[in-house]
């Protein structure tokens, strides 16, 4: 089969190593080879992506930049301390190249639709770009959440592990990603634009070298509401399509799953949208916990009961996630507690 590939980033890099093996496979990125830069905090949980690494015949512990042995979260007033189970920075950058190592891209390649690619004579082309390009705009469901993320060398880092702060209404949070030799990723995002004080503010507190800023909006529409996954020859994969985890933002891992199910039924795409919704039809239930959230409008009834079914999900998936729901620690501000409660109390209805 004579393949394109849109985008090189997780999903696509994935893509291009392993359909390369049985299929013509050409891929295009829209940056140059020396300006490319992959976004997000490079957070993973390192067994989990060590499956992709091995298909993909790379060691994940050559790529991993720091070790996760606590979270630091800020929420309401109080500051929580969690046991992590494999979670790790991980250089990001690098693992993409890994992939796509050897193969077919076209760098510097702007593509904004299928007609782009027409003198190509693709059989299938993926869209992979996390923007969704190529597909159909999502109208009544889409969420998409944005973001800013400082790449920042420290002289003393203001913490060792790894440190998120929920932003007041609940709308985002922020985070504190550890690297390597004094480098962190510093970044939020805020479904009400409050992200870029959130980090001033963090900068402001502990200090910081900026070395690079990224940032884009990231999609938190689950899949069921990013349908259709397929538009005459263009089929979706990962954030394309909705595979980030609403919760917590993590896109890696999932993304790679989808990816996974795409090679598996590269030759059914109808069977590959089912596994797609089966696969992460959790995620519709964290959409639906969300969105009254974002809006300020929740209900008591149906607030508890999509609350325990995340803390049910939570709580089975710890290693998955990488995070212990077991607090080790925790200090109150009673006051913050008091106002971020009557806060929260305003929001609801019964």
């Amino acid at each position: 089969m004579k393949i394109g590939i849109v985008g090189m980033g997780v999903a696509g890099s994935y893509l291009l190593n392993q359909l390369s093996r049985d299929h013509d496979v050409t891929a295009f990125e829209r940056y140059p080879l020396k300006k490319f830069q992959c976004v997000c905090a490079w957070g993973t949980t390192k067994d989990y992506i060590r499956r992709f690494g091995d298909q993909c015949d790379i060691d994940i512990d050559e790529h991993v930049l720091h070790e996760g042995r606590t979270l630091l979260t800020e929420v309401a007033g109080m500051a929580i301390k969690s046991e992590l189970f494999g979670l790790v920075s991980f250089d990001k950058q690098g693992f993409v190249e890994a992939m796509r190592k050897g193969h077919k891209v076209r760098y510097d390649s702007w593509i904004n639709s299928e007609e782009d690619l027409k003198k190509y004579d693709f059989d299938l082309i993926i869209d992979a770009t996390g923007l969704r390009v190529l597909l159909p705009r999502i109208e009544s469901y889409e969420l998409r959440i944005p973001c800013v993320q400082y790449r920042v060398e420290y002289e003393k880092p203001p913490f060792e592990d790894f440190y998120v702060k929920i932003l007041d209404g609940m709308s985002g949070y922020l985070w504190y990603f550890p690297l390597e030799d004094g480098i962190a990723h510093v970044g939020a995002g805020d479904l009400h634009r409050g992200h870029m004080k959130a980090v001033e503010g963090f900068f402001e507190r502990y200090g910081g070298k900026k070395q690079k800023l990224v940032g884009r909006a990231v999609r938190l529409c689950p899949p069921k509401y990013c349908q259709p996954f397929q538009s005459g020859k263009v089929v979706g994969v990962g954030e394309s399509i909705g595979t980030v985890f609403p919760l917590l933002g993590e896109g890696i891992i999932p993304t790679l799953e989808c990816s996974e199910l795409l090679v598996r039924h590269l030759d059914d795409l109808d069977e590959y949208r089912r596994q797609v919704l089966k696969k992460f039809a959790f995620y519709e239930t964290c959409y639906d916990f969300l969105m009254p959230v974002f809006r300020g409008e929740m209900s008591m009834s149906e607030q508890a009961s999509l609350s325990a079914a995340v803390f049910s999900h939570m709580w089975e998936n710890q290693a998955r996630h990488g995070v212990g729901m077991t607090p080790t620690s925790m200090s109150i501000d009673p006051k913050a507690l008091f106002q971020q409660a009557m806060s929260i109390a305003r929001k609801i209805t019964l």
